[in-house]
């Protein structure tokens, strides 16, 4: 167990990712420079809107600091690390603290089926969206994380999968989240291709 500094957010940061983060608040500008000087990491957590946090959390490090504005906001980018589970929060710094624990993996490999299925469906959805994301490695031991990094995901379900300690449990829900992301992108671009054809917005057919 350690003590970290925290930084709650509206969002998940799961391992391997990398996102930019406007650091404007002093507290948590404090933080970041802390980390900055002394190459430490923080804990990213999601925030549930009323001062609380969810549990498990992802350690991250600040990987670029693109831009020190004159007032002291920053611009950085951050990337995640190892997951911890928030066990209890700490005072005595102007920003949250608390102490953690590392949050490591069942021996539960995940299934060869699902991991073609999540590579397969990724692909299908990086053709789709006309994006030149590059694909992970399935040999990877983070194969998984990678491919959750890559996708625009709801924060709920990418809470959810940050959460599973089963990497065959987590396989096969990434796989569900994807196929679904493949299905809205669908509908999307058919209604986007029928609007274009006459100006107005055509229902889609139900399926029989």
């Amino acid at each position: 167990m350690s003590e970290l500094g925290l930084f709650p957010l509206p969002i998940v940061l799961v391992p391997t990712e990398r996102i930019p983060l406007h650091i404007f608040e002093p507290r948590y500008r404090e933080l970041i420079d802390e980390c900055v000087a002394n190459d430490s990491e923080f804990g990213l957590a999601l925030s549930t809107g009323d001062g609380a946090v969810h549990e498990i959390g992802t350690r991250a490090r600040v990987a670029d600091v693109l831009e020190v504005l004159e007032d002291g906001r920053l611009n950085v980018i951050v990337a995640g690390g190892d997951r911890f589970r928030l066990l209890d929060l700490t005072k005595g710094r102007a920003f949250t603290t608390g102490i953690v624990e590392p949050v490591g993996d069942d021996d539960d490999p995940a299934d060869v089926v699902d991991l073609e299925r999540a590579l397969e469906v990724f692909g299908e959805l990086a053709a789709l969206a006309e994006s030149d994301v590059d694909v992970p490695d399935p040999k990877s031991s983070t194969f998984d994380w990678e491919l959750a990094a890559r996708v625009d995901f709801d924060v709920d379900q990418k809470q959810e999968l940050l959460a599973m300690t089963s990497p065959r449990r987590r396989m096969a829900r990434l796989v569900e989240v994807l196929e679904t992301s493949l299905e809205a992108l669908r509908a999307e671009q058919l209604l986007r291709e029928r609007a274009g054809r006459n100006g107005k917005v055509t229902p889609i057919d139900p399926e029989p």
